[in-house]
């Protein structure tokens, strides 16, 4: 599949004479004068442009097997973390949780000699342009490297370092190909050097999808951020030995404070100047706080969104409609259902009905099914946030019911008297199809479905039109679809491949009050309470523009307590915005979550005799176990990498 980079157009301008390509790859810098490009403001316009699609964002078009020039289809990011199953990564779950592989190293040094180029060049054409206009551009630069770096350093630790711009084709041992690694500590101040350096430069308001001085002030809270955890957490070191012993991978501990501090500095720095999108939330009214965290993912507001990736068709596209969308919405390409939120990030929201170990309810004390006249009747009362990312069994999207439900129960006597017994025991890995109730149950295997005539000669497709059909991977696997995202109205041009255009968000104001509340939060875990009560109220504010419930006293009883209480606030907020799979990485923890792991599922059937419906708790039907291997917290160097660095790149430990 192609991908059409939106930034190459006026570029293209520029360079036509000299080269046609597909992938729109620019030829060197050195085949072009300096003067064509960096004179001009439409010269230089253009260079912003390239450097700013080359950034690693991790937007529509990332995927855990590519970070660059592929549309996810067949692995979604958040099938990695336990937030969604998806029908590409089945039978590859030991591979697919691991890292985002192919060759990013040498497309993040492309981009690292581009920004070098431009702050090395800039300065000899400065008499043409404003200061202004120079700082401003030096600054966007500078806090696209740091990005850049930032990229690198949370997947291999320490990198080699370059800030000018090195010749290929050079013998001296300042060449690229003989720059080693530095240590991960050095790595991970020149990321904060360069949002420094772009902070005092920058401008304080900008262009939409560039860069601003709050926006690298977000950034930098955001790698601080790792940093100060990998300092506090990580467990791994190592040295190479041939480069005086340098400490490549890991930290030292009397670096945490200094990391968490810069931290919550930065993320302190953005506040006054963004803040919550409540342009549609009203107090005490849930239908107005679902519309309105909806509303942040299709109005991208201005006053939350501080750092967009804008698409346009049919010159910048991608896919996520044609993914996505709910089975009964399949476009002509024939995907869809891709990213289907799981039991499990679905309990962690409140206003569920949930049992003691904080598992949703939805069985009897005698351990029968409790029944529900609409689908929809469980989630009543659950919070507006979740309403907002997730469709429900039966819940309205693009002006039509979503048929989400695995059968029709035909049992007669129990369903009239309310009293169903479960169909599969507790922690069961069979299908309902080989249950020792499946005589009992009409279920369909595949979309095209046979509807069943039900007791009142009213007719029924066994699983709805989005599933779950019990050997169709295109359908609601877990019960739910994702609803974040999504285009609110469907048409057949949008639900094609390469046909939507939603705007990404890479930042969000919320996702800094998060950056602010736990650098606090970790700060007082190091004995510093000074900015704890800030902390509360950070997250107050996001509580409760999401409809959540307020902060209790038993989540402030202790430090350690409030850590779990903003991490799992950052999940829930951030859900499915490709965060969540580096939290659990610098967090330290995947491995825990992941140690033979199965996702859960909430599967809903429809009572013939009873009329009404009840719902099944189980493991996703497929089997698939989910784990995580601790060398994995430092991706594996290309080969390609080391190879043409005359072996001087040591590769990271266990590969």
């Amino acid at each position: 599949m192609k991908r059409i980079k939106y930034i190459s157009i006026c570029f293209l301008i520029i360079v036509m004479s000299m080269a046609s390509c597909v992938k729109l790859d620019i030829a060197p810098m050195n085949i072009i004068q300096d003067n064509q490009i960096l004179s001009s403001e439409a010269g230089i316009t253009s260079y912003m442009a390239r450097l700013y699609g080359e950034m690693p964002i991790e937007d529509f078009r990332y995927g855990p097997q590519y970070l660059f020039d592929h549309f996810y289809v067949h692995k979604v990011p958040a099938a990695l973390t336990g937030e969604a199953l998806n029908s590409g990564t089945h039978h590859a779950m030991t591979e697919a949780t691991s890292s985002d592989y192919g060759d990013n190293w040498s497309d993040l040094y492309a981009l690292i000699r581009e920004c070098n180029y431009f702050l090395q060049k800039i300065d000899s054409y400065k008499s043409d342009f404003s200061e202004s206009s120079v700082n401003q551009w030096k600054g966007e630069v500078y806090c696209i490297r740091a990005f850049t770096y930032y990229a690198l350093a949370k997947r291999y630790g320490g990198v080699p370092i370059v800030t000018t711009v090195l010749d290929p084709f050079s013998t001296s041992k300042t060449d690229i190909i003989n720059v080693p690694r530095f240590s991960e500590k050095s790595t991970w101040n020149q990321v904060a050097s360069d949002f420094d350096r772009a902070i005092s430069l920058l401008p304080e308001t900008s262009q939409r999808g560039r860069v601003n001085k709050y926006v690298a002030y977000g950034l930098k809270a955001r790698a601080m951020l790792y940093a100060g955890c990998i300092a506090k957490y990580n467990t791994t070191s190592y040295f190479d030995s041939n480069n005086n012993n340098t400490q490549v991978c890991g930290m030292k501990s009397d670096l945490v404070k200094g990391f968490f501090q810069a931290a919550y500095d930065a993320a302190k720095a953005v506040d006054g100047h963004y803040s919550l999108y409540k342009g549609d939330w009203k107090a005490g009214d849930l239908n107005a706080q679902y519309e309105n965290f909806k509303n942040i993912f299709i109005k991208i507001p201005d006053c939350e969104c501080m750092f967009v990736r804008d698409y346009s068709y049919p010159d910048d596209v991608h896919g996520y409609n044609a993914y996505n969308v709910p089975r009964q919405d399949m476009g002509a390409n024939g995907y869809s259902a891709k990213t289907c939120p799981t039991l499990n990030f679905v309990q962690m929201f409140d206003g569920l009905p949930k049992d003691a170990n904080g598992n949703i309810d939805v069985y009897n004390a005698d351990g029968t099914y409790k029944l529900y006249n609409n689908p929809m009747d469980l989630f009543t009362n659950a919070e507006p946030r979740l309403h907002a990312t997730v469709i429900f069994p039966n819940d309205m999207y693009n002006n039509e019911n979503i048929e989400i439900w695995r059968g029709i129960y035909i049992g007669k006597k129990d369903a009239k008297a309310g009293k169903i017994e479960r169909l599969l025991p507790a922690n069961s890995t069979i299908t309902y199809e080989n249950s020792n109730k499946k005589k009992l149950l009409v279920t369909s295997g595949n979309s095209s479905q046979t509807a069943y005539t039900l007791h009142n000669g009213t007719k029924m497709n066994p699983a709805g039109r989005s599933g779950r059909f019990s050997s169709d991977n295109s359908c609601a696997l877990s019960g739910f679809s994702i609803r974040k995202w999504l285009s609110p109205t469907l048409t057949p041009d949008n639900t094609l491949e390469n046909h939507s255009t939603q705007s990404w968000i890479e930042l969000r104001y919320a996702e800094v009050l998060l950056s602010r509340a736990e650098s606090a939060a970790e700060l007082a875990s190091l004995g510093d309470n000074s900015h704890l009560n800030d902390a509360y109220l950070c997250i107050s504010k996001i509580r409760e523009r999401a409809g959540a419930n307020p902060l209790t006293s038993l989540e402030k009883s202790s430090v350690d307590n409030f850590i779990q209480v903003v991490r799992k606030e950052r999940r829930k907020e951030l859900a499915f915005e490709n965060k969540t799979w580096w939290d659990l990485k610098r967090w330290r923890i995947i491995d825990k979550e992941q140690n033979n792991t199965r996702w859960l599922t909430l599967m809903p059937f429809y009572a013939d005799y009873a009329g009404k419906w009840f719902f099944d708790v189980r493991s996703d039907e497929r089997n698939d176990t989910y784990t995580f291997d601790t060398r994995w917290y430092y991706q594996k160097i290309p080969s390609r990498a080391i190879s043409s660095s005359n072996n001087i790149v040591i590769q990271n430990q266990g590969y």
